[in-house]
């Protein structure tokens, strides 16, 4: 081989490695979280013992502590209560992970007359542009005001054959309250955010939001699959120019090849992708996008299985394990929460996830 042609061999290759490595640098940063979770401790077990607690959301406060925002409501009433009794209280903490204390109870059922008349539930706590917004979903009647306290008492512990639940499922909506501070007061509106339509029908429920890259507000709602004689429910994205709307749902579901609930969505600055987790039987997901509106599996998907490991050894294996959702801190995850059901005991949950 000549020396012109070594010459020319060794400048392509030195070319070649430095696209490759142009290319390494330039890729994004993948989000791994799998492998991460550590084992839990009783101080990230929130439990208390006449209520059942349910889906919980973290926000970091300018007083340097951390506030939960979860549904609970009594045990009298049956777990079936959650349609008709929960209620929005807030819980605080010095670590993100527990351990959690009571503080109050914020938002409840409004009663007669309004959208968010019976429950408040599913929270979802944000800070956008200096103010709190506080999501959550609620039901009513319909016309119908002439119920009584002992007649939604029997339908909580009846359940889900009780004529009144095919009034009280279809009227559930999604809505926001609004307030200056994480202690309030909170304001909240005579009409709720987004009625059902695209990629879902029936109810608009379990908002997951948060501010997209190009400054508009991606909500992400739950709600029946169209056309379906299955009970299968599907996930739309809506997007709006303000975190009260006015919200377009978009005609692409994040969801619809499979029967999913309850998504918490984030947008990742760094890895500039948009995540959200859900559940599903069997396991625990993560869904993400480049854009907000096309969404794909993950690397990740199936994120975790419904098991928690304690540092005992022992493991927390509950008959229901749902209401997934993501702390973030820097644009990593720092704590994963799910809400637990075991026995009579509902609990939250939540999981350290190391750097």
């Amino acid at each position: 081989m000549t020396h012109f042609l070594k010459t020319a061999l060794f400048i392509v290759l030195i070319g070649f490695i430095r696209i490759q490595v142009g290319f390494a640098q330039d890729a994004p940063e993948k989000l791994h979280i799998q492998g991460h979770l550590e084992a839990i401790t009783e101080d990230n077990v929130f439990l208390t013992e006449d209520y059942f607690n349910w889906g919980g959301s973290i926000l970091k406060g300018e007083d340097g502590l951390y506030h939960m925002f979860y549904s609970r409501w009594p045990k009298a009433t049956k777990f079936t209560g959650w349609l008709l009794y929960s209620e929005i209280a807030h819980a605080v903490s010095p670590h993100p992970s527990g351990p959690w204390t009571y503080k109050e109870t914020v938002l409840k059922g409004r009663g007669k007359g309004y959208w968010d008349a019976i429950t408040a539930h599913n929270p979802k706590i944000k800070y956008f542009e200096g103010k709190y917004y506080l999501y959550y979903i609620s039901t009513n009647l319909g016309e119908r005001q002439d119920y009584t306290e002992e007649e939604l008492m029997e339908t909580s512990h009846t359940g889900y054959s009780h004529p009144n639940w095919k009034l009280l499922r279809p009227n559930q909506r999604t809505g926001v309250a609004v307030a200056e501070s994480l202690n309030g007061e909170w304001e909240r509106f005579d009409k709720p955010l987004i009625a059902p339509s695209g990629p879902i029908t029936t109810l608009t429920v379990n908002p997951a939001i948060d501010k997209g890259k190009d400054g508009r507000y991606y909500l992400i709602i739950k709600g029946d699959k169209p056309n379906e004689t299955k009970f299968i429910r599907n996930q739309a994205m809506a997007i709006g120019d303000s975190p009260i709307g006015p919200f377009e749902i978009q005609s692409e579901p994040v969801i619809d090849y499979l029967d999913t609930e309850d998504m918490s969505l984030w947008y990742d600055k760094k890895r500039d992708k948009y995540y959200g987790i859900f559940h599903t039987h069997g396991f625990i997901g993560l869904v993400n996008s480049s854009d907000g509106i096309h969404w794909k599996k993950a690397e990740e998907f199936e994120l975790m299985p419904k098991v928690i490991k304690k540092q005992d050894g022992s493991l927390i294996k509950p008959d229901r394990m749902e209401r997934p959702f993501v702390y973030t801190q820097d644009d990593e995850v720092v704590t994963i929460g799910v809400a637990c059901k075991k026995g009579n005991e509902s609990f939250i949950v939540t999981i350290p996830v190391k750097p």
